[in-house]
């Protein structure tokens, strides 16, 4: 009966999510002739071609989208078994730095999950703006902090994923064709300033109607038609929905980062590291 190699697959998933044979390469520590040859050798296994070749850059075919899913239900499940028969030690206090929009969206499918397979770890949470979480006055406050960091800026943080920024609304509200009605977080927020800085560059007429640094207080805002926000995707609430206007530029992208703390409890940290980035990788 044939198997598939997990190590391969894991290989494959992360030259998908990061872009390219080269960055996966070096996260794995191995170098590009080392990654293609996995890929080689699973394309082999399957009899199919995963990649195809544009210019000078290998993109991931119909056939590598379909085994992507599927090998990332391998991996979580393969994952999940380890976690379950780990014979864990793990007590302790770990204080969660983390954006409003991702304590509402994220945490509610990992802390029921966490706290029992870790039942003796205390989760103290923390929701901030990003640039609060991370100021030098502040971050060691906290063991492990997810912030949003701009495309350009270097970070000492890890990065788990660069989303795509995005308009977001209530579908069932049809957007004003004269102006674009605004409503977002407090200056300082990574959102705001991008949403001014690219309206600014658009002859579109833009206003801010509300101003709340909570996630549900914007919902609510935007669910009596008060306007439109911008998220990283891959923070959408259920309740709302992302939009596209011509009238709306496009945003670009964001980093999503995990930083972790010298602390007391690298472990815990570890531990939690590796459910938020598994979350996050496949919302």
């Amino acid at each position: 009966m044939k198997q598939l190699s997990l190590d391969n697959l894991r290989t494959f998933v992360l030259v998908v999510e990061q872009g390219g044979f080269a960055k996966a390469g070096d996260i794995l520590g191995r170098s590009q002739p080392a990654v293609s040859l996995q890929i080689k050798k699973l394309e082999e296994q399957l009899g199919r071609k995963l990649f195809d070749k544009v210019g000078q850059r290998q993109l991931v075919n119909q056939d590598g989208k379909g085994l992507l899913a599927h090998a990332k239900q391998m991996l979580n499940l393969n994952d999940d078994i380890f976690r379950q028969f780990e014979q864990s030690s793990l007590r302790g206090r770990l204080r969660l730095g983390i954006p409003s929009e991702f304590a509402t969206t994220l945490l509610p499918s990992i802390i029921g999950e966490f706290s029992n397979q870790y039942p003796d770890v205390a989760l103290e949470v923390t929701s901030a703006l990003s640039r609060n979480l991370l100021d030098e006055n502040r971050r060691n406050d906290f063991d492990l902090i997810l912030a949003l960091v701009p495309p350009t800026q270097q970070t000492q943080g890890e990065l788990v994923l660069e989303d795509d920024l995005v308009w977001v609304g209530d579908s069932t509200r049809p957007l004003p064709s004269s102006q674009v009605f605004l409503v977002l977080a407090p200056d300082g927020c990574v959102y705001r300033s991008r949403v001014i800085q690219m309206l600014k560059q658009q002859t579109v007429a833009w206003r801010i109607t509300y101003t709340n640094a909570d996630l549900y207080g914007l919902i609510a805002a935007i669910k009596q038609g008060l306007g439109v926000t911008a998220l990283a995707s891959s923070s959408v609430p259920d309740s709302l929905s992302i939009i596209r206007s011509r009238s709306l530029p496009n945003l670009g992208k964001i980093k999503i980062c995990l930083f972790n703390q010298d602390t007391q409890h690298p472990q815990i940290s570890a531990k939690l590291s590796e459910f938020i980035m598994a979350r996050l990788k496949n919302r």
